[in-house]
């Protein structure tokens, strides 16, 4: 699910005697085309300063900070949550609730300017977008979103690769650095439509997904999406699949879902209600299914919105 966050594997906290500092203690791996720094910090602090030369994919592992960025308001920042990041501009960081029982442990991967370029000239030119004058591109006012299960395992795999001792260290994580860029972008899409937000105006994907949130109550199947999109049914799949990361199919049944738990939190509607309204047939299917993506049944989420 987009809304959902998932949460990443933290390496050990490290050592109390290796501590050089107790406000973003850095631990450095370096690669041939990228660089992870894991932060840790055991002092609540106010306004720490932080500035990277390069691209940078920063990700909360343990505790909570407040960012500042882009003179906009400070934001909680979370396990379960990414911040890309231009290069050279600096973040101010609050602690509020760190202490040695309850440090804060942030990774943060600059990737070198080339390899980028590189990637999305590769991705460009191997995997052209749909539409005139649309490519494949990082999209720098999009900065904050939960990790989904495809980012989060890429990034598990980028950071295992940084701290292993193997001689292929670097040729797989240059693999996994494109599989990153590649899943950041997909994210951002989906986040600019949850949004309503249109990024790049001639790709025929917002078009899909908006026909997609305005008839949820309808059939819709790949036929009826292809045939919006003026594609085959194997082209548009492709093209979806590419776009978002995840099938047209299970972008509908996700859309769905996000419907059903904007509808249950009426106390007072009936779950059979919310089944038709978010455009299933079979309740025991719905439930099923709901269970599945959030952990609980329909009337469990509902009853969180009890008072």
């Amino acid at each position: 699910m987009q809304n959902q966050r998932v949460l990443l594997h933290p390496p050990h906290l490290s050592n109390e005697k290796s501590l050089k500092t107790l406000v973003e203690n850095r631990s450095v791996y370096t690669l041939n085309h990228c660089e992870l720094n894991i932060f840790e910090t055991y002092e609540s602090s106010n306004l720490v300063p932080l500035k990277f030369n390069d691209f940078v994919v920063t990700s909360m592992l343990r505790g909570k900070k407040v960012m500042h960025l882009f003179d906009e308001p400070g934001f909680d920042y979370l396990p379960g949550e990414t911040v890309v990041i231009p290069s050279n501009i600096e973040m101010k960081i609050d602690f509020p609730e760190a202490s040695k029982k309850n440090p804060t442990q942030c990774l943060a991967l600059a990737i070198d300017k080339a390899k980028i370029t590189d990637t999305l000239n590769f991705l460009n030119e191997r995997y052209p977008k749909e539409g005139n004058d649309v490519f494949w591109q990082l999209n720098y006012q999009n900065y904050f979103f939960y990790n989904n299960i495809d980012l989060a395992t890429t990034i598990n795999k980028l950071i295992k690769e940084c701290m292993s001792t193997s001689i292929t260290k670097d040729a797989l994580a240059d693999l996994t650095l494109q599989e990153l860029l590649v899943r950041i972008i997909q994210t951002q899409t989906i986040k600019s439509i949850d949004e309503g937000i249109t990024v790049q105006a001639n790709n025929p994907i917002f078009e899909v997904t908006e026909f997609i949130k305005l008839n949820l109550k309808e059939n819709i199947n790949l036929k009826t999406l292809s045939d919006k999109a003026c594609m085959s049914t194997t082209s548009f799949y492709r093209f979806f699949k590419r776009e978002l990361g995840v099938s047209p199919i299970e972008y509908v049944l996700n859309e769905k879902i996000k419907q059903a738990k904007k509808l249950l939190q009426n106390p007072g509607i009936q779950i059979n209600e919310v089944c038709y309204l978010s455009g299933f047939e079979d309740a025991n299917y719905f439930i099923r299914l709901f269970k599945k993506h959030e952990g609980i049944t329909p009337k469990q989420y509902q009853l969180l919105f009890v008072n």
